[in-house]
C-alpha cells in the first residue's frame, strides 16, 4: 500500500491511528487520546507529523493534542459544526470535503450521531477509514447527542465504502459487542467465528481493530437492520430499518 497504517493503544483501551507516505516523507495522526505513546510511535520510527485529524469533541479523543504539537508543529484539521468545542483548528471541514495528503485524496464524511459533528476520514490510497466512535468494530457509538435516525443514516455512508476497506475505529470494545451481538443474531456462523477468533486475540493481548467493512457488513448487529432473520428475532418484520436499527442500539444500552 502506498499508506502505511499503524495502531496505536491509547489509556485503557482507545485507538489512535498514523498515516505515513514514506515516498513523500509526510505522517498525520487520527485523534490524540494521550500524548506518550503517539509520540513513542514517531520516534520510534523517526517520522515527523505533519497533520492531526480529528474526529470529534470528546476527551478521550483530542486530549493529547497540546503535549504532541510541543514537539510536532503539525496542522490541525476537525470539522466546522465542532469548532466551537474543539482544540483550534488550521482547516475546518464540513461533510462532502476532500483534501490532498502527500498527494492521496481524503475524504470527509459527516457521521454524527455519537455526536453531533462527528466526522470520518476515507482515505482510499491507504484503503482505510478512520470512524472512531461511528462505525465501531461489531458495535456503533452510544447515541449521546444525536438521534437512531441520524446514526442510521451515518452508518448508511460508510456502509456504501468498498467492502475491503479497513475500518479504524476508536476502541478496543469488540469483545463485548461480540457478546451483545450474539444476542441479536446467536444462529449467523460469521459472527460465531468472528467471537472464537476475537477471544483467541484478546487471550494473547491482541488488538481486534482494524477490522474490514466486509467483515462488519457480516457480522455487525448495527449494520443488519435490514436482515430479516434480525428483524423476526426481535418482533419487527414491518418496521423501518432505521427502527429496527435503534431497538438494537436501545438493546445495547441496557446489555
Amino acid at each position: 500500500m502506498p499508506v502505511e497504517i499503524v495502531t496505536i493503544p491509547c489509556l485503557s483501551d482507545n485507538y489512535a491511528f498514523l498515516l505515513h507516505d514514506s515516498d513523500a516523507g509526510k505522517t498525520a495522526l487520527v485523534d490524540i487520546p494521550e500524548a506518550g505513546p503517539i509520540l513513542q510511535a514517531l520516534a520510534g520510527r523517526g517520522w515527523r507529523l505533519n497533520e492531526v485529524w480529528i474526529t470529534h469533541h470528546h476527551d478521550d479523543h483530542v486530549q493529547g493534542l497540546g503535549a504532541v504539537l510541543q514537539e510536532h508543529k503539525a496542522l490541525v484539521r476537525g470539522a466546522a459544526a465542532d469548532a466551537h468545542r474543539l482544540p483550534d483548528l488550521d482547516v475546518a471541514l464540513k461533510d462532502g470535503d476532500a483534501f490532498d495528503f502527500a498527494g492521496h485524496r481524503v475524504e470527509v464524511i459527516d457521521v454524527s450521531g455519537h455526536t453531533k459533528g462527528h466526522i470520518a476520514y476515507y482515505c482510499a490510497a491507504a484503503g482505510a477509514v478512520f470512524t472512531a466512535d461511528s462505525l465501531m468494530a461489531l458495535g456503533c457509538g452510544r447515541l449521546f447527542e444525536g438521534t437512531a435516525a441520524q446514526m442510521w443514516a451515518s452508518l448508511g455512508k460508510l456502509a456504501a465504502l468498498p467492502p475491503e476497506t479497513k475500518v479504524c475505529s476508536g476502541h478496543e470494545y469488540t469483545a463485548a459487542n461480540a457478546r451483545f451481538a450474539l444476542t441479536i443474531e446467536p444462529d449467523n456462523p460469521d459472527l460465531i467465528s468472528r467471537g472464537e477468533a476475537i477471544t483467541a486475540a484478546r487471550a494473547e493481548e491482541k488488538p481486534t481493530v482494524p477490522s474490514t467493512l466486509a467483515l462488519e457488513l457480516a457480522t455487525n448487529p448495527f449494520l443488519r437492520a435490514a436482515n430479516p432473520g434480525i428483524r423476526s428475532r426481535l418482533g419487527l418484520t414491518t418496521a423501518s430499518d432505521s427502527d429496527v436499527f435503534a431497538e438494537i442500539r436501545a438493546r445495547k444500552d441496557a446489555f
